[in-house]
């Protein structure tokens, strides 16, 4: 496994700190692991890119 850095703004970074405290994870980045992780399982269950752009458009992170 490989080691990479992500920036958050701070705001981000404390809403993410208080919910992995009180979700029980061992650390932001456990937390932020398991919730990508989650997300990409729930993409890749698409049957075509068109779908995942699809989904993606829905959620919001593509216009």
């Amino acid at each position: 496994m490989f080691k990479t850095t992500l920036k958050f703004d701070k705001n981000l970074m404390e809403r993410i700190k208080k919910c992995s405290e009180l979700a029980g994870y061992s650390s932001p980045e456990e937390f932020v692991q398991h919730i990508v992780e989650k997300e990409l399982a729930r993409l890749e269950e698409a049957e075509s890119d068109e779908e995942i752009v699809k989904k993606m458009k829905g959620l919001g992170y593509l216009e």
